[in-house]
């Protein structure tokens, strides 16, 4: 295998994993919205900050020794073949906000898809570039 097809599996590899993770994310939000009105309903989110750091640590691994080694955290779980785990955790903050300000919360949690949804798209687009890419280098 010649190096730059290494190097894009391993980036397809990595937009593959922020698809999943923007997939899940997206679901949680979304119950958010719809189980507000449900007696003892706490909101939830996936640890986003958690997810970018094991992102940045196995992109670095890839910077430096030309391979990507995802490492679990916490809350986060990479299995076999390419599978994705990740345990939502409370959000607190939303719902303080929900308790004390619904339409603010409402907002917050529209906003939060709305930016997941970009990331979503913007992974999905690189992934069609590298395909294509791919493709014609052949």
């Amino acid at each position: 295998m010649n190096t730059i097809t290494e190097k894009t599996e391993n980036v397809t590899e990595l937009l593959l994993q922020i698809l999943e993770f923007t997939e899940q994310r997206k679901e949680i939000l979304s119950r958010n919205i719809f189980d507000r009105y449900k007696a003892g309903f706490i909101p939830q989110d996936l640890p986003t900050a958690e997810f970018a750091q094991c992102l940045t640590d196995a992109l670095r691994e890839h910077l430096c020794r030309n391979r990507l080694l995802f490492c679990d955290s916490s809350h986060v779980r990479f299995e076999a073949n390419g599978l994705l785990e990740i345990e939502p955790v409370p959000d607190m903050e939303a719902h303080h906000l929900l308790r004390n300000n619904p339409t603010q919360y409402l907002k917050v949690q529209i906003q939060k898809l709305s930016e997941n949804l970009l990331n979503n798209r913007l992974a999905a687009e690189l992934l069609a570039h590298l395909k294509s890419k791919l493709e014609a280098a052949r």
